[in-house]
């Protein structure tokens, strides 16, 4: 097995993309949500794959061992992750999770000759959610400011994963210190959805975006999905041309944190027999 190290990239407007690196296979780039950073959010699930692949997990900007930079917004973000993908020498399977299927979705419309094959665990795409859902994110987003404002950073983050989490997802992100781990990265949070408000491009629920997408999709939901998330997978089952369903059993939002194992199995078989090879 190959010893973990760290695999860089500088975008266009100079920053720096860095990604922990471990394991021995064929690539895989595993995209994160939201709240944490490449590390912590696949910290469950990468020790089951590196036997099998060779796992890179870049940052947003910002955090992890990337740079920061003041331009957060979404398209940004996707043009720093395909800039990692495309530094990769093999072609190069993508793992998605919350805003970072989202990612790979767009990316692989995108630029649908940079990715081998994909596979997203609860998609996120805002842009499907009704009235309710946007007024009831927007009520998280507002009190994890507050919290935040008043110097509670962990519980800021439980604030506003308490939206996407259900109450097992709150419970095993409890137990592991996942909030706390993350609470540095609140004002990015912040600052990403102040500048997501103004996204003009590509994003992830467009059909003809997705319709682009030729590499074969892998789509994973809990066993019981947020309206919006449901909204999500379908979208991506409707649109792309190549697609699977896995179902995890017992798991709500925080899948890669509470079920790594189930995951891990459904990575592995996907990218195994459709996925990149060396």
């Amino acid at each position: 097995m190959s010893s973990q190290h760290t695999h860089t990239v500088t975008t266009t407007d100079g920053a720096t993309i860095a990604g922990s690196v471990s394991g021995e296979g064929p690539p895989l780039v595993f995209a994160h949500g939201i709240i944490g950073d490449g590390e912590l959010d696949w910290q469950a699930l990468v020790p089951h794959l590196t036997d099998r692949f060779t796992c890179h997990l870049p940052s947003l900007r910002g955090r992890g061992g990337s740079s920061d930079h003041p331009d957060l917004g979404f398209g940004r973000v996707v043009d720093d992750l395909l800039a990692y993908v495309r530094s990769v020498p093999q072609a190069t399977g993508l793992v998605g999770w919350s805003l970072g299927a989202g990612m790979a979705l767009t990316a692989a419309g995108t630029r649908p000759d940079a990715v081998a094959a994909l596979a997203v665990v609860e998609p996120g795409m805002p842009g499907l959610m009704n009235e309710q859902e946007q007024a009831a994110m927007g009520a998280a987003i507002a009190l994890m400011a507050e919290l935040a404002g008043g110097g509670g950073g962990a519980d800021a983050v439980r604030a506003f994963a308490g939206f996407v989490f259900d109450d097992n997802d709150i419970a095993t992100a409890e137990r592991i210190g996942y909030f706390g781990a993350t609470a540095r990265y609140v004002p990015a949070m912040l600052d990403f959805f102040g500048q997501q408000m103004q996204q003009v491009g590509p994003v992830p629920e467009d059909p003809a975006l997705l319709g682009r997408i030729t590499a074969p999709v892998l789509v994973v939901q809990g066993s019981n999905p947020a309206p919006n998330v449901a909204a999500g997978v379908r979208q991506v089952v409707d649109n792309v041309t190549t697609t699977q369903l896995r179902e995890i059993p017992g798991a709500g939002h925080a899948i890669p944190l509470t079920h790594p194992e189930a995951l891990a199995d459904a990575l592995a078989e996907f990218f195994m027999d459709r996925g990149p090879r060396q």
